[in-house]
């Protein structure tokens, strides 16, 4: 029995989330697990890194499977891409030990959330980009993003139906960047909870807008109550941008980036 690493990038737009559902609608995962079969001439079962929601996307989502089935990696991978839909592509494959899980074995996970901030919708990329109307300020957006920033109990920025057997959680990184029209919230952490940086957006944006004092941000923190924080963000803006795992594994990460967003404008 071996074990296959793979690095996976996808529009989310189509499909239900990243979880295979029980009632036919489309996931990532099932998509993936359809070509896999197929190629391996056996059922194969995916386990992701993270369930991203419906209409989530993803510049690199890791997964991990088992087979029988003798492939190399390169005839994983073209197989996989001549297979999946246009809108799923397999960047990498690789050879892991059975002690790599992608989900236990991540270290850490970065998402970013990008935003079209005019008074008139966008007409391109509109199901990659969320939409505010009213002009948002930068400074105190990020004033209010650092209050954020450390290890707390992230209730407040919690679903309701979120599964996480502990809401607190370490935010490393939560940082805005601004080109034109065009706004980015990055977010870095151990992990996060669900809905917790469409929550987080949410709430940056009340402040940006001037709806908001930044200190408003961290009194929704110590509130522990979601009902005090910023209405979520929609999913279609949503981004996994990695997951980070040791140097054991000898993953082939490429951190996979957007065409209209130059990587050399961002800190790490």
């Amino acid at each position: 029995m071996q074990r296959f690493a793979l690095g996976i990038e996808y529009d989310g737009s189509a499909y239900h989330g990243w979880q295979r559902q029980q009632d036919g609608v489309r996931s990532i995962q099932e998509e993936l697990e359809k070509a896999l079969s197929q190629i391996a001439n056996e059922p194969i079962e995916l386990v992701g890194a993270g369930r991203t929601d419906k209409g989530v996307h993803a510049l690199e989502q890791v997964a991990h499977f088992d087979t029988r089935a003798q492939r190399t990696t390169y005839n994983w991978r073209r197989g996989l891409n001549a297979l999946l839909p246009k809108t799923i592509t397999v960047r990498w494959v690789q050879e892991v030990g059975e002690k790599f899980h992608a989900r236990f074995s991540a270290q850490r996970r970065c998402y970013r959330y990008f935003i079209h901030n005019s008074p008139d919708k966008p007409a391109l990329f509109h199901q990659q980009l969320g939409w505010e109307y009213r002009p948002m300020k930068l400074a105190p957006m990020q004033k209010a993003a650092d209050y954020l920033l450390g290890t707390h109990d992230f209730s407040a920025f919690r679903a309701a139906d979120c599964q996480a057997q502990s809401p607190v959680k370490t935010l490393e990184r939560l940082q805005v960047f601004q080109r034109g029209h065009l706004w980015m919230i990055e977010a870095q952490a151990d992990g996060f909870l669900m809905h917790m940086v469409r929550n987080l957006t949410g709430t940056l944006v009340a402040v940006g807008t001037g709806e908001r004092s930044p200190e408003w941000a961290l009194e929704v923190l110590r509130s522990k109550d979601r009902r005090q924080a910023g209405i979520a963000a929609p999913a279609k803006g949503l981004f996994m941008h990695w997951v980070e795992y040791g140097p054991e594994f000898y993953l082939p990460q490429q951190r996979g980036e957007l065409l209209f967003w130059p990587e050399g404008t961002l800190g790490k």
